[in-house]
């Protein structure tokens, strides 16, 4: 029997089902979870099988501020050990990148906390100013890294000498 359709089902394009399409129905994608649910269950083997640990680069925390004459970077890399860290200057771009080293003499299940990072990081930081790449510098002390970058003087003024040919 036809029934007329309600102003929701019109509205949304809906059609009713008589109760007995609907068991039909619900009974069909229990079919269907159950049998998608065996095959994610054989996925999620596959995956544990396969799994190959994947190295995550962590972000390096700075504090970036300015003196009249340079741009300073400071950034915590206690234990890492100078070899181990990379830093990468432009005029206007900083990178530092570096990798501190897990003791491996302590045995994974010894450890009741285990809170600190091993393993790479990296950072790049647009500059505020242009600076003099050449002239930089950076001091490691008691593990916080100083980079000083000279800021680029654009009001400096020189008087440039002809030559005569």
């Amino acid at each position: 029997m036809f029934k007329k359709k309600s102003f929701l089902e019109r509205l949304t394009g809906g059609i009713r089902f008589e109760e007995n399409e609907g068991d039909f129905l619900e009974e069909k994608d229990n079919r269907r979870l159950k049998i998608n649910n065996e095959e994610n269950e054989e996925k999620i083997e596959i995956e544990k099988e396969s799994r190959w640990e994947e190295e995550v680069e962590a972000e390096l925390t700075i504090d970036l501020y300015q003196t009249p004459s340079d741009i300073i970077v400071q950034t915590m890399v206690a234990g890492v050990q100078p070899d181990n860290l990379n830093i990468i200057i432009t005029r206007d771009l900083i990178t530092i990148k570096g990798k501190r080293e897990e003791n491996q003499s302590v045995n994974k299940d010894d450890y009741f906390v285990q809170e600190l990072y091993w393993g790479s990081f990296s950072r790049t930081i647009s500059l505020p100013e242009e600076i003099n790449p050449e002239e930089a510098e950076a001091i490691e002390k008691h593990g916080l890294l100083i980079i000083r970058l000279p800021k680029i003087d654009k009001h400096r003024e020189t008087k440039l000498k002809i030559k005569s040919i």
